[in-house]
């Protein structure tokens, strides 16, 4: 395994790779074992409705969870992403997360879902 220290003295991350066919109860656990360290959760997702049920199902399992997709405003959206890092919600799910450009320090774990699937 080659580890790579980036000119900013961060480590590249550890990559997983998980079946499709789970992915939603290895999610869910992740979630839970992330949060309990303090930390946050992106997840993202291929459509809005995947992003929205999702985030539907989360919520139900006791998560703090949001969802960020095209149809909500700049003005929500810059609201939505403090909150994260404020630590109002602990998972946030939407499409497009990594093309945002975020800077989430307290962001531990990225989980991308159906990776396999064009969108």
């Amino acid at each position: 395994v080659e580890q790579v220290v980036r000119p900013t003295g961060l480590i590249d991350p550890e990559l997983e790779v998980r079946p499709a066919s789970t992915q939603v109860d290895d999610l869910l656990q992740e979630i839970h074992t992330t949060v309990a360290t303090g930390d946050r959760v992106l997840v993202t997702t291929l459509t809005k409705r995947m992003a929205e049920d999702l985030t539907e199902y989360l919520s139900e399992h006791g998560v703090k969870v949001r969802y960020l997709h095209s149809d909500i405003d700049t003005v929500e959206r810059v609201e939505i992403i403090r909150d994260l890092r404020l630590g109002e919600f602990d998972v946030l799910v939407g499409i497009n997360l990594l093309r945002e450009g975020l800077d989430m320090p307290e962001v531990s774990l990225v989980a991308i879902l159906d990776a396999d699937k064009e969108g």
